[in-house]
This record gives C-alpha cells, structure tokens and sequence, in this order.
C-alpha cells in the first residue's frame, strides 16, 4: 500500500489536477507531498488516510468524502493501482437484509465500493415530507457499517444528471433492473463508465411497505424459506411498485 499512499498524497490530481492546483484548491491535496486536505478537519498523513480506507473499522471521518473533487482524487490513485472501481447509489433507508446483500453483491464486481447516498432534501421531493425515516447522517454512518464498502458520500437535489457517476468513472456501475433504461445504459457505458451491471431485488420487503406496517401496528409475517423465491410477504405490495432496494439513481439522476 505504500504506493497507494504516494499517489492519495499528492496534490493537483483532481479534475483540474492537468493545472497543477484545482485539486489543492478543492481540498483533495495540502500542497505537501504526503499530506492529504479535508476541510474543516486537520491535515491527515497519507499513511492514516491508505489504512483507514482498508480498515475494516468504519471510520467514518474519513470514508465520508463530501467533495466530488477529492472523491476523483481518491478514485485517480486506486485506478493507477490497478484497482477496480465499483460505484452504486440509492436512499438506504432504515437498512435491512436487503441493503446489506445488496451492497456485499455490488462490492464482488471490484476492489474498492464507492456509495453515494440520496440526501435528505432529494428523497423528499420524491417521495414526500413523510421520508427519509432516518436522517442522512445517521443514514450515511450506517453504510460505512457495512462490509466492502470502502467511501460513501452524498446525492443532492442541486447535483447535476449522473455528475457523481462522472467524477467516478467506474469500472463497474452497479444498479437495480428499473433503474435505467436500456437506451440510458448503452450512453453510461459509452462515455462514463465501463460497464452497467443490473442486479435484482433482494428484499423480501421494502422499506416503505415496513413504515406501512409500524404505523399500523402489524406484525412482521414470518421469514419465507430461502428456497421458495416465490414466497413474498402479501402486505409489500407490488414489488415494482415499493421502495427501491439501493438504485443507482433514477433515469435523469
């Protein structure tokens, strides 16, 4: 990892890192070669930085990367490594069994799993004031929890169609079936990404169809065996119609 360290510590990397001083500019280099900038937090050594990402802590100070910037810095160092980059997004709201399959999934197409999770702001203008449930703090805390993913950062309303997915660039962009459609997908993989890998829904509930039941006060219905794939939860609804497991953003997101 020495060499992982030498390349996050440089500075001028980032999308306007060809000028030598848009990275540093954005806080993803000090200035100083082993230094890495983050603001409002001190200077982090390269070392503390490389070890924190491929810890299996948590560490959520550092695996919250907010600035897109230092994300692609990140991201610059990990490709030169030779690493396989997988990107994946989606509310992740009150996490269940599904997320975490999900996301243990998403992480076996490469080396290193970068999550962006929608704000606050931007799931309530699609799904209403009633959500998220959880606040995107406490949300963003809880996928660092999980296993393989390596930062997560946040999706906001102001944030531009797929601009995450562009800082990226990944190898892999993991996404559920109704995410994208087939037309969107041929565009993704042409210009910002290597290729488009669609996962099915691994929940048998969804996170809405579980509000529904706490307000009514009903029960959780006994787990389906694992073998009988047809067996589903009847107060869910139309699967197709819930709560996405963890989509990669909506068509025009």
């Amino acid at each position: 990892m020495s060499r992982m360290r030498e390349l996050i510590g440089r500075s001028g990397s980032g999308r306007d890192g060809a000028a030598g001083n848009g990275a540093a500019g954005n806080g993803a280099g000090s200035g100083r070669s082993g230094e890495y900038a983050i603001p409002g937090r001190p200077l982090l050594g390269a070392q503390e930085l490389t070890s924190s990402l491929f810890a299996d802590a948590s560490n959520f100070e550092l695996r919250f990367v907010e600035s897109y910037d230092q994300i692609e810095t990140i991201v610059c160092a990990l490709k030169t490594l030779g690493l396989r980059v997988v990107l994946t997004s989606g509310s992740f709201d009150i996490i269940h069994e599904g997320h975490s399959m999900y996301l243990e999934a998403a992480r076996r197409f490469g080396d290193f799993l970068i999550v962006g999770l929608d704000s606050d702001e931007k799931i309530r203008a699609r799904k209403g004031q009633g959500r998220p449930a959880v606040p995107q703090m406490e949300r963003l805390r809880m996928v660092t929890h999980q296993r393989g993913v390596g930062l997560v950062t946040l999706k906001g309303a102001q944030h531009p169609r797929w601009e995450l997915i562009k800082a990226v660039g990944p190898d892999v962009l993991v996404a559920t079936e109704d995410t994208y459609t087939p037309a969107e997908i041929e565009e993704l993989e042409s210009r910002y990404c290597g290729r488009v890998e669609v996962l099915e829904r691994m929940a048998t509930v969804s996170t809405s169809a579980r509000l529904r039941r706490i307000q009514l006060g009903i029960p959780e219905p006994q787990a389906p065996p694992a073998a009988d794939p047809a067996a589903r939860d009847p107060a869910a609804g139309d699967p197709a119609a819930g709560d996405e497991l963890a989509p990669a953003g909506r068509p025009g997101n």
